[in-house]
């Protein structure tokens, strides 16, 4: 009978639900996050709790046998998101105790193959939020950025923001999975608001309207930059749109 393993949806869940699938040594082990699973007459399942110390057990695991690539691999797969990512996981790290320069080098094997699609599409959507995200300045100390990428990408993006914005203070809010991560001048933390209050008022907030009048300046200065800097007869759209994807012109300035 296969055995199902319902997590929370939580990194951390995962990795317990693998560590459950392996010490109850489950034959045909599947893991469904909780939001979607549907229960089978064939299928035997598992409420999975998850547990810090099983976890860490795991990760130790991964990274003893692949070194820091392969948890980076894991980790990257499992933000984004794709529909039975998680069993991809479990298949991956079965591949590493049995073949770890496979499960990190052969990308002819299919597992490998699929993981290694899945983090290059984390890593393509993460360059791309790092260089259109655009902060607008809510009030005298605080900058905010609404976003909704396709991939849960906040988690890896929160460094370079934290390191190129040292000196300001900023949120970045994604209002499609409805968290956010938040620097305070010293760490940054991952934060959600009032659900009565957001995202609307978040988004709001950052329209023309309710700026400051200062903030609005810049936006006004850069906007007639970029127009002073952009020479119409070289202008090539289909180049342009393939290098900036017109899902992300939202975020820009220039293009509202």
């Amino acid at each position: 009978m296969i055995a199902t393993y319902v997590y929370d949806g939580s990194w951390l869940g995962l990795l317990t639900s693998v560590f459950d699938a392996f010490s109850h040594k489950a034959q045909q082990p599947r893991i469904v996050k909780a939001g979607i699973y549907e229960p089978s007459f064939f299928a035997e399942s598992h409420e999975v709790i998850t547990c810090p110390d099983k976890a860490t057990r795991v990760l130790t695991k991964i990274q003893k046998l692949g070194s820091n690539k392969a948890r980076g691999l894991v980790y990257r797969a499992f933000l984004s998101e794709q529909d039975g990512v998680e069993e991809e996981i479990l298949r991956y790290i079965q591949l590493l105790l049995k073949n770890p320069a496979a499960a990190t080098n052969d990308y002819g094997h299919p597992v490998t193959l699929a993981i290694h699609q899945a983090v290059k599409k984390v890593g393509r959507e993460k360059h791309r939020m790092e260089a259109f995200i655009r902060f607008h300045l809510l009030d005298e100390q605080l900058y905010a950025a609404t976003i909704e990428p396709d991939f849960n990408v906040l988690p890896i993006i929160a460094p370079h923001f934290k390191s190129r914005y040292a000196d300001q203070q900023w949120l970045i809010y994604d209002i499609k999975r409805k968290y956010g991560i938040y620097y305070d001048l010293n760490t940054v933390v991952e934060i959600t608001l009032d659900p009565t209050a957001q995202p609307t008022a978040l988004v709001n907030s950052t329209t023309s309207n309710n700026l400051p009048e200062t903030e609005n300046n810049y936006r006004d200065l850069w906007n007639e930059y970029f127009k002073k800097t952009n020479i119409e007869s070289r202008k090539n759209m289909k180049l342009h749109v393939q290098h900036v994807p017109k899902r992300y012109w939202k975020y820009l300035s220039e293009k509202v």
